[in-house]
């Protein structure tokens, strides 16, 4: 059985954020109904046993299929026996026309090798190193914001904008090719296009089948291709020259398998650059959103988060992301309540058991943290937003498989520290200049799974100056955030990027 609640829900006295969401089914469904709402919103189609039980198995549109709530056996599939459970036909249709063969899309040893090679790039050493352009990014966006005092914005939109900004600081220093309000909008018509469900792929129709869906991405991914390869010619040249900038690109032309030493083709370096940008730069910015929705919401959690980055700006113009625990706090429970990544589903590549449920080869087993992180059996009061389960004091009594906003296993996403210690520098340095609440036109928050987990018409919110805008003008250089992180062992674990 799941193991207990790992941690009581709010304090005594406080009245937590209980966002709405889509409610569970309690009524059979019919093919056709299973189809439409899957396209429509997959949020729609959980059930209530699948909230409250820790197996739940059973025959539908797709087959067998068995999803899986229960720590132990999550540790089972995607860790003690994960040579059975590769990923599974429909991701690999639905992700692979964009994402190409890279880091979260390949399989077997072609993966080993990309994890291998790829690993030292995201190392404490990495990831700590990146505080500094991640701090002048988070800045940079206060500072705008805070001149728009009274006025509604788009999060949504502004949190792409500044994860984009952040990627073209760390992958990309001598800038885009492209406008970034370009490439972003690019990024949203993928995931718009690609992420219905399209009933060819459920049923297993072949590739070269067109699909409504790919037709209609066709023009961003050939905008992807044109952007990344202008990338790579203008950085090979200077990639083993002393002058080549320290960033993500320069280090995946120069990665090498430690095993082997063989390099990644020029097809690999494009499709994990595709990948650091769609998948990484839109788990973050969503992440970023949502959390700024639900501390809109809860006047207690946003004035602790408040205290505390006011307490850090008071001793230092950049303090380091792991001085922050409330405001990760934050973070990581948004996270629970809308998981970046809200599904995952692996496919039996031979006959298995968890606990008395048979696995027969070939069925999907599916883990899928948007229910796994609200299911009764593991948290306490799972809907409301309690950030206060994610305090040091706290975390270590949440079971390891039963948060996984970054997966979990030899997968597990590879970018999670990056991601993580982004949107903590992003959220101090706006919390720090503003205050943000719904815009009073705004309507209805509606999270919508597409691929990731968004809002599914944004988020207009209106700006308050705070007053602690940074100057304008360079930001300091965080020096202290990146001796701090090496200090620590740049905490955390890897970014939503690939996995």
């Amino acid at each position: 059985m799941p193991s207990p609640a790992p941690v009581a829900a709010a304090p005594a006295g406080r009245t937590p954020f209980r966002p709405r969401v889509p409610r569970p089914r309690t009524e059979p469904m019919g093919l056709i109904a299973f189809l439409r709402a899957a396209r429509e919103n997959p949020l729609t189609t959980w059930f209530a046993e699948h909230f409250e039980q820790p197996i739940v198995a059973g025959d539908g549109a797709l087959g067998r299929v068995t999803v899986v709530s229960e720590p132990a056996a999550i540790r089972h599939v995607l860790l003690d026996n994960a040579a059975n459970y590769r990923k599974d036909d429909l991701q690999r249709r639905v992700l692979a026309p964009g994402l190409g063969n890279g880091l979260l899309t390949a399989e077997g040893d072609e993966w080993r090798l990309q994890r291998r090679t790829l690993a030292p790039i995201f190392s404490p050493r990495h990831v700590a190193g990146f505080q500094a352009p991640m701090t002048e990014a988070a800045a940079r966006l206060a500072r705008r914001l805070a001149r728009r005092d009274g006025q509604s914005v788009d999060v949504a939109l502004e949190m792409t904008r500044v994860t984009l900004d952040v990627l073209e600081r760390t992958i990309f220093t001598h800038g885009l090719p492209r406008e970034p309000d370009a490439l972003g909008r690019a990024i949203t018509r993928y995931f718009e296009a690609l992420g219905p469900i399209d009933p060819l792929d459920v049923f297993g129709v072949p590739d070269w089948v067109p699909r409504l869906g790919r037709i209609r991405a066709r023009p961003a991914l050939r905008f992807f291709a044109e952007v990344v390869d202008e990338l790579i010619e203008r950085r090979r040249a200077l990639a083993t020259a002393a002058e080549a900038p320290h960033d993500l690109l320069t280090l995946l032309l120069r990665a090498q398998d430690p095993e082997t030493g063989r390099g990644l083709s020029d097809l690999e370096v494009r499709a994990n650059i595709v990948t650091f940008i769609g998948a990484g730069h839109e788990t973050t910015a969503n992440a970023l959103t949502w959390t700024l929705y639900c501390l809109s919401q809860d006047e207690a959690a946003r004035a602790a988060v408040e205290a505390e980055v006011d307490a850090a700006f008071a001793g230092t113009a950049a303090p380091a992301a792991e001085h922050l625990p409330w405001t990760r706090a934050a973070i990581e429970e948004a996270m629970r309540l809308f998981p970046p990544v809200p599904f995952m589903s692996r496919q039996a590549v031979a006959d298995d058991r968890i606990g008395r449920i048979k696995i027969p080869r070939g069925s999907l087993v599916t883990v899928a943290p948007y229910v796994l992180h609200r299911h009764r059996l593991l948290w306490e009061d799972p809907d409301a937003y309690v950030p206060e389960r994610f305090l040091p004091e706290n975390r270590a009594r949440i079971d390891r498989y039963a948060y996984l906003p970054f997966g979990a296993g030899p997968r597990v996403c590879i970018g999670a520290s990056f991601s993580l210690t982004e949107a903590t520098l992003v959220l101090a340095h706006l919390v720090r200049a503003i205050r943000l609440d719904r815009a009073p036109e705004a309507g209805p928050v509606v999270p919508l799974h597409r691929v990731t987990l968004r809002p599914q018409d944004g988020l207009r919110m209106r700006v308050t100056a705070r007053g602690g805008a940074p100057a304008a003008g360079p930001v300091p250089s965080a020096g202290g955030a990146r001796r701090g992180a090496r200090a620590t062992g740049a905490a955390t674990s890897a970014r939503s990027a690939a996995g």
